[in-house]
């Protein structure tokens, strides 16, 4: 619905953006007008299902918009098997290694900086949200356990790295898990058994299109959303880096960024307020590193 535009930057999408061929240019691939009409309708849906309390609605909703893409053209049921083996990862486990010749030529220290802040501050927010909205953080917002939380994503981080996977880490999809009920390691066990499950499945998810799941990410923004609550939006010193934070996360596309002009903006205000007593440690380093990185990277 949103979409580049040369004058605004972005705009809501029109039917110039399907007659003018310099307008369809900056559309993204895949989105025509009809897969605008099944998302739309996948919003409605699921937005009613999750309205009513309809247990597994998220997954009704995607399978209901799925059905409502065919005769639309959306769904695309050409060449369709149920069931196909895996393939291969001959091609790619292993591959990362096959750089290590050029690899110091290219400024690998601000490299392995970049991935590792990106990483880590993406696990970080993510955990935090899903934690806040499953009610597992303490009185003063710390996750218990963390570390074990953390260090689990930095194995399958290196490990789906070494097969050749993208990055395998914590997704905020996991709010819609945590929505149903979802709130023990069994939930998580349960979902790696049924993903093992949907590799000899990968037919019949890839009919699946992009339009019937982009609704229920939208519904999983508002499950996000719920601990904003909590803010103090009367005190500045908080409510100016907390909404800098929600801000630039989809203007930059990244978590990451987000926390950063969060805690930038913490550590100044805190500075100029004559208040430096009550920037921690943690905040100082912090500010310090993310100083470093926009110089490096």
């Amino acid at each position: 619905l949103i979409v580049p535009n040369p004058a605004t930057f972005l705009t809501l999408i029109g039917p110039e953006y399907f007659r003018d061929p310099d307008l369809q240019k900056l559309l993204p691939a895949g989105v025509t007008f009809p897969s605008i009409l099944v998302g739309i309708g996948g919003l409605i849906i699921t937005s009613a299902l999750v309205a009513r309390k309809v247990k597994g609605s998220l997954l009704w909703a995607i399978l209901l918009t799925t059905l409502l893409g065919i005769p639309f053209g959306v769904t695309n049921l050409e060449n369709f098997k149920l069931v196909s083996l895996p393939p291969s990862i001959g091609e790619t486990f292993g591959a990362f290694t096959l750089g290590f010749k050029e690899i110091f030529n290219y400024g690998i220290i601000s490299v392995i900086f970049a991935f590792t802040f990106v990483d880590l501050f993406d696990t970080i927010g993510t955990l935090v949200g899903v934690s806040s909205k499953a009610g597992m953080l303490d009185e003063k917002g710390h996750l218990p356990k963390a570390n074990k939380a953390l260090m689990a994503d930095s194995l399958g981080t290196i490990f789906g790295a070494v097969l050749g996977t993208s990055t395998v880490t914590t997704y905020v999809e996991s709010a819609s898990g945590v929505a149903e009920g979802g709130r023990t390691g069994l939930t998580a066990l349960v979902t790696a058994v049924l993903f093992l499950i949907a590799l000899f499945f990968s037919p019949l998810v890839g009919v699946i299109p992009s339009a019937a799941t982009a609704p229920v990410l939208v519904i999983v923004g508002v499950f996000m959303a719920e601990p904003v609550k909590q803010i103090d939006w009367s005190n500045y010193l908080d409510a100016i880096p907390a909404f800098l934070a929600i801000i630039m996360m989809p203007l930059t596309s990244s978590i990451a960024e987000g926390i950063v002009f969060g805690i930038l903006a913490f550590t100044a205000l805190h500075i100029l307020t004559g208040k430096v007593k009550e920037i921690s440690v943690t905040m100082w380093v912090l500010t310090l590193l993310f100083i470093v990185r926009f110089f490096l990277v």
